[in-house]
């Protein structure tokens, strides 16, 4: 299994992800110049060396018609967007320019909205999966900025060249985790930074609120470093690609690739993204538990349909004592943190319990692989699971169920007319 780690000691941005993914492929020159043909008009992007606390990597820098936006341009802008931040790490919270009108158009500046955006993101020269993960962050970030402003995401409106450089570095960072294709991707908890940052119309806590919205359910800390380490950008990127949040799981690392913020700390201001591969996973997920004893059978597997519709991974019962004797039925439901608050919703909402038990678990799970074969009855959907020196193959009782039937036979009796054809083919 190939497992993308990403270190997030030091926060995340899009122009810092961008910049150590492409250390993790094999021609980061040819991709900047495929980078750089995608059609974003006006932008130019260039790679280059940047040493922090001694360690060498990469930092990418994005210019619109000519012009780097940094905190300096958009200190002289006289600061037109609420969400003009100074970021600490150089200019990528410039990139989160958005406002509620057209007010300040008459001042000479330039705005999109959401279906300009939407736009330009159509006309990139892009592969359709990329395009539609493009979309997906950008929406992210929209969404928080509705919801923190109390606007709909019609009504806001993005800084023209804030735009084209945000939409520089998603398409980057999106055009990569394609070509990089992990399987799993785990994130260390995010540090935000500490204290607070300046927009144009005041001063604001660490995390922003749109950074604070789009990292909720994300485990995220401040720390001893003063200032914004986690964008808007940078948040909804981990949001979108990121499967799980944890430590860094045991894995035969391959590549290393180190992508550096502009600002100086006394910790090195970079995001480092480790690709490696991993012949087993665990992971943690939450056990919620409750006895019941006055439901039916009926009843529980009515239950057990709708939290597996609410995000339960498993859903399993064992028959129980309980007091005075009584025969019960012990209801556990697997599912991951993200999920923990709809699974206990659902628990007090279809079953009679008045109270559950939680509790934190690791599972050590066997890589999975679907595929479809071939065979004179029609086509099976197999799955493969391997891992800790044991395979196994299993075939998808539905497709069983229907061979069965059309061949007057057994479930048994399927399985062993596949595996008879697979003997004869072989």
């Amino acid at each position: 299994m190939k497992i993308l780690y990403l270190d997030c000691s030091m926060g995340a941005s899009g122009d810092m992800l961008a910049s150590a993914l492409s250390e993790l492929i094999p021609n980061p020159c040819e991709f900047i110049e495929k980078l750089n043909k995608t059609g974003i008009n006006g932008v130019k992007i260039i790679r280059e060396k940047a040493v922090k606390c001694g360690i060498v990597g990469t930092h990418i820098s994005v210019y619109v018609n000519g012009i780097q936006e940094t905190e300096d341009i958009h200190d002289n802008a006289h600061g037109h967007s609420h969400e003009h931040y100074h970021s600490e790490h150089g200019h990528e919270h410039s990139r989160e320019h958005l406002h509620h009108g057209h007010e300040e158009e008459a001042h000479g500046h330039h705005h999109s909205s959401m279906r300009d955006t939407e736009k330009i993101i159509s006309a990139l020269t892009v592969p359709e999966k990329v395009k539609e993960d493009i979309f997906a962050v950008y929406t992210i970030i929209a969404d928080a900025e509705s919801h923190v402003h109390g606007v709909p995401v019609s009504e806001i409106h993005f800084h023209e060249v804030g735009t084209m450089d945000a939409v520089a570095d998603i398409t980057a960072v999106c055009m990569l985790m394609d070509m990089i294709a992990p399987d799993e991707v785990i994130a260390s908890p995010v540090h935000v930074g500490s204290g607070s940052v300046k927009c144009a119309h005041g001063i604001l806590p660490v995390p922003a609120p749109a950074t604070a919205y789009i990292l909720k359910d994300i485990p995220i800390y401040g720390g001893e470093i003063t200032g914004e380490l986690c964008t808007p950008t940078g948040a909804a990127l981990l949001k979108h690609f990121v499967t799980k949040f944890g430590n860094m799981p045991v894995m035969r690392t391959e590549k290393i690739g180190y992508g550096m913020g502009e600002k100086d700390f006394p910790r090195a201001n970079s995001l480092r993204a480790m690709l490696g591969e991993s012949g087993s996973r665990s992971d943690t997920v939450y056990e919620i538990s409750c006895n019941v004893d006055d439901m039916t059978a009926e009843e529980i597997s009515f239950a057990s349909e709708r939290l597996f519709e609410n995000g339960a991974k498993e859903v399993f019962t064992v028959p129980v004592g309980m007091k005075k004797s009584r025969v019960g039925t012990l209801m556990s439901v697997l599912c991951d943190e993200n999920e923990k608050e709809n699974i206990i919703k659902a628990l007090f909402k279809y079953t009679s319990t008045i109270g559950l038990r939680e509790t934190e678990v690791t599972r050590h799970i066997l890589d999975r692989k679907l595929e479809t074969i071939q065979t004179p009855f029609g086509s099976v959907r197999t799955k493969t699971s391997s891992g800790y020196g044991v395979t196994r193959r299993k075939y998808e009782y539905d497709d069983l169920a229907r061979i069965a039937k059309e061949n007057d036979t057994s479930i048994d009796g399927a399985r062993k007319l596949i595996e008879d054809r697979d003997m004869n083919e072989g």
